[in-house]
């Protein structure tokens, strides 16, 4: 069957000072993805600091990666590779998925990490790749990186307040309620919505969620 795939990567967390703590949080994220997306495969932490699932669309895909990297940021980053193509269930219990959308969910994340080594693409934390069998045209595959570029380039440089803001407004707070909750005045939320580019990081979001 052909499917969307996501590899994920905790960045960096070999070198916190608590590891335990970190990967206790990493793991509640995870079960948030699980719970609001329902994934067919649900999200799932792998040997070291990876974890692997099978969306229902790319919408989705792209949602959990944005999703899971502004839950843990500033404290860690995580990078992401999502993958178009056949899977094939190798075995139940455990689960084990192979076949193409995997290799290409493997192939993303490797163009990631070659990304972070150039000084012009390191802000890059995701990328997308569909494998030769999944029939999607490469406009759409090019048309996506060229927005995920965009979208990370903007998260990696908002400060801790507009992290802040930018997770409640996805999750529909209003900029009343934000303003509130972090002690600024609604003025001041708005003008990071304007200044810090929020609102195109959630018109990007608001359309590509619908992408089967």
């Amino acid at each position: 069957m052909t499917a969307t795939t996501l590899i994920g990567d905790l960045i960096g967390s070999r070198g916190s000072t608590d590891r335990r703590a970190l990967h206790e949080t990493f793991a509640a994220v995870l079960e948030r993805v699980n719970a609001e997306l329902r994934p067919p495969t649900p999200v799932r932490m792998q040997v070291g600091d990876e974890y692997q699932g099978v969306f229902a669309s790319l919408g989705d895909a792209l949602h959990a990666s944005l999703m899971v990297r502004l839950a843990m940021l500033p404290g860690a980053d995580v990078r992401h590779g999502i993958g178009r193509g056949s899977i094939e269930v190798l075995s139940e219990d455990p689960r084990v998925e192979d076949g193409p959308g995997w290799w290409a969910a493997r192939t993303a994340i490797g163009r990631v990490e070659e990304a972070e080594r150039r000084p012009g693409e390191r802000s890059l934390r995701t990328a997308y790749v569909a494998a030769h069998d999944a029939e999607v045209p490469g406009s759409e595959e090019a048309a996506v990186n060229a927005a995920l570029v965009l979208r990370d380039h903007l998260v990696g440089g908002l400060s801790d307040r507009s992290l802040s803001v930018l997770r409640g407004l996805l999750v529909g707070e209003s900029q009343r309620d934000l303003a509130e909750a972090l002690g600024i005045s609604p003025s001041a939320v708005s003008q990071r919505v304007r200044a810090d580019g929020l609102a195109a990081i959630i018109a990007a979001h608001d359309l590509t969620r619908g992408m089967p």
